[in-house]
């Protein structure tokens, strides 16, 4: 037969509310940066290996778009996890 536990499984554990919310503010910034910097490589490869913009052109398109993303990306951050 099975053991019975040494613990009560319905108790509620202490949550460390501080340290959820850094966790999932990171969480969101990987996301959200990630995001941006996939794309910024498909906005490469199509302008350098499919258009006609060559592979020069394709990293300043590319870099122009990721400034231009995290800047405004940026901004909701003072407003972000204020609830």
């Amino acid at each position: 037969m099975a053991e019975q536990p040494g613990f009560d499984p319905h108790a509620v554990g202490e949550m460390d509310y501080p340290e959820h919310n850094r966790t999932y503010g990171r969480f969101l910034g990987f996301f959200k940066y990630g995001a941006i910097a996939v794309v910024a490589i498909l906005i490469f490869m199509a302008t350098a290996l499919v258009g006609h913009g060559g592979f020069i052109g394709g990293i300043l398109l590319a870099a122009i778009f990721a400034a231009v993303a995290v800047f405004v990306l940026g901004k909701g951050e003072e407003n972000s996890m204020k609830h």
